[in-house]
């Protein structure tokens, strides 16, 4: 029975210490797979994590250096040497993390005042805190929540046009040349946008925009506002000369604030800019006109198809004046549909057939 038992136990002991070595070796493909994709090149263990290591180590015996990945078999040796001889861990790499008290004092400075880190770095040298820098700043503010930037001022632009919309105007000029009886000549439309409700009024066409003409329609604009129920309490304009004290006093007379743009920043009167497009892609840019009674008939109709015919995208694709169905109801017959055209044809919207 022995002679034919014991082959057959070196047997299975043979297959199951093969079978374990593809296991390892396996699990030894998989861990270099995974160390080519980790960003360090280096992998640094707690004095936990080598203590842990050394103590499954010392079971396999010197095979260990064969098996070890995470760190080089030198390395490991050097660990082994260092707990054989009794040496203390080693330190901590790195610099020494910033002591409490210096974050407290960073994240006081923070939410007392309106300072960005450099100026908290400037703060804290003078209260001779040198080991803290513009970098260590802003990670502590990072990670306490708080921006390592603060917007100065009373806020941005953006916010400014937000928080006044409803009664915040844009005005801007734009001109068209025009065939008069002693030849081509450039005239002047000066045109008011309510930034809420996207609502324009255009003042009649100019040759010659003076002070007179300017103060008019002054008067004119907030009539029409008045009439339309649009409050106005700011006016932006650029820093056109055509602006003068008279302009201006007809609106500051009406409480309303005259808010001049900064130097080359068209942004700052973006809608109106962005309309003025509008009408000469659409309409203007169209048409020859032939005198200022004809531009003032074609700036008056786009300006009518504008406020209550044209949908438009940023008020849910609808018309800026009436009231508009939300209901998805496709027509039965397509004939129920009209087409109204304006301009010969240049504008047009759709509407439905009263049954």
């Amino acid at each position: 029975m022995t002679s034919w038992f014991s082959p057959l136990l070196f047997l299975l002991a043979g297959s199951t210490e093969q079978q374990l070595r593809r296991h390892v070796e396996f699990l030894k493909a998989e861990n270099e797979m995974l160390r080519k994709r980790v960003e360090k090149s280096r992998v640094f263990l707690t004095n936990e994590e080598q203590a842990r290591l050394l103590t499954l180590g010392e079971a396999i015996g010197k095979g260990v250096l064969d098996l070890i990945t995470i760190v080089s078999p030198r390395t490991y040796q050097r660990w082994r040497r260092r707990v054989s001889q009794g040496e203390k861990p080693a330190k901590k790499m790195g610099r020494k993390g910033t002591p409490e008290t210096l974050r407290q004092l960073v994240v006081r400075l923070a939410k007392e005042n309106t300072w960005g880190y450099g100026r908290i770095v400037g703060e804290l040298k003078k209260l001779r805190i040198q080991c803290v820098g513009r970098t260590t700043v802003r990670t502590i503010l990072k990670e306490e929540g708080i921006h390592p930037g603060p917007q100065r001022g009373k806020g941005t632009w953006d916010e400014f046009i937000k928080i006044h919309a409803e009664t915040l105007w844009q005005v801007d000029f734009f001109t068209k040349p025009v065939i008069t009886a002693t030849g081509l000549k450039q005239v002047y439309v000066l045109a008011f946008l309510h930034v809420r409700s996207r609502r324009v009024i255009c003042s009649p066409a100019t040759f010659h925009p003076d002070d007179a003409w300017m103060k008019t329609q002054a008067v004119a604009m907030l009539q029409q506002a008045d009439a339309a129920e649009l409050p106005i309490e700011h006016l932006v304009r650029d820093k056109d000369f055509k602006y003068r004290e008279a302009f201006d006093g007809v609106f500051e007379a009406a409480d309303v604030a005259v808010q001049a743009t900064a130097t080359r920043a068209p942004n700052q009167n973006a809608f109106i800019e962005r309309w003025i497009g509008s009408i000469k892609g659409e309409c203007l840019n169209r048409f020859i006109a032939f005198g200022l009674r004809h531009l003032d008939y074609l700036v008056e109709e786009y300006v009518r198809f504008y406020n209550e015919r044209r949908p438009h995208s940023r008020k849910d694709n609808k018309p800026l004046v009436g009231v508009w169905s939300d209901l998805d109801d496709p027509p039965d017959d397509l004939q129920a549909l009209v087409c109204e055209e304006r301009l010969a044809g240049v504008l047009k919207h759709y509407e439905r057939r009263v049954a």
